[in-house]
């Protein structure tokens, strides 16, 4: 698939992830919304080059306004990359952070959807790309909710690629592995194979293009976590339980 022309909406775009591959659909000749709450921040990722619309995925209202300024603004909505994300480390399990994490991570996901898939299926035509992260593949001390909404998002994108297929409309998995970015700057533990987030941005759009299914990156990453769902449920515990 061309990008180029493409009309494409990126939620969850005010930096990180998101900032970086508005700004490497623009190279590659697309046309740009953006979202995200910061509106500040989203003006500077926007320039001149893309067209800002602040939203907060957490209220189905604000991204129903934010649906219809996208469209009127493009024309309409050939694909859509749900980058929008919220990571807290856990120590001792906190119920209210888990909720935070459902809220933004899931119901946010969701509350986008619910825009998208109507629209795409009266054009008969489109792409979501729902970004979901390794950490979803195996349950990590410290990760509990984090994980455990990476996890639903991959079995809701997948299980949306079966049901959107009749529809014409394409789903895309992005799993990625340590990005350096906002998210992880706070990070204190151990992060592997970190990519910066331009080289991101080019594996998620290469993907696009290329129609893919799901992209784990970088490569050592995908080969960790593909022998990771190996591992027997016993010993991965055990290797994974906190010294002290």
């Amino acid at each position: 698939m061309d990008l180029a022309g493409r009309r494409i909406w990126v939620v969850g775009a005010s930096s990180g992830i998101g900032a970086a591959l508005a700004q490497e659909l623009c190279r590659r000749g697309a046309q740009v919304a953006v979202s995200a709450r910061r509106a500040d921040a989203l003006k500077e990722v926007a320039g001149e080059w893309m067209t800002a619309v602040p939203c907060d995925i957490t209220d189905r209202d604000s991204v129903r306004q934010a649906a219809v300024e996208v469209v009127a603004e493009l024309g309409g909505i050939d694909i859509a990359v749900l980058s929008a994300g919220y990571w807290k480390q856990m120590g001792e399990f906190d119920v209210e952070s888990f909720h935070r994490h459902t809220e933004v991570n899931l119901g946010g996901m969701a509350n986008c959807l619910g825009e998208l898939i109507p629209r795409m299926k009266a054009q008969r035509a489109g792409m979501i790309v729902g970004i979901s992260s390794v950490a979803g593949y195996r349950g990590l001390p410290g990760s509990e909710a984090y994980g455990a909404t990476k996890a639903a998002q991959i079995n809701l994108l997948e299980a949306l690629r079966a049901r959107l297929r009749p529809d014409g409309i394409d789903v895309l998995t992005v799993c990625p592995g340590f990005v350096e970015t906002e998210m992880t700057e706070d990070n204190t533990f151990p992060m592997p194979f970190m990519v910066k987030a331009p080289e991101a941005a080019r594996a998620i759009a290469d993907g696009m293009a290329n129609q893919s299914a799901r992209i784990v990156f970088p490569w050592q990453m995908a080969l960790l976590m593909k022998f990771a769902k190996f591992v027997p449920d016993r010993l991965w515990a055990i290797a994974l339980t906190p010294r002290s």
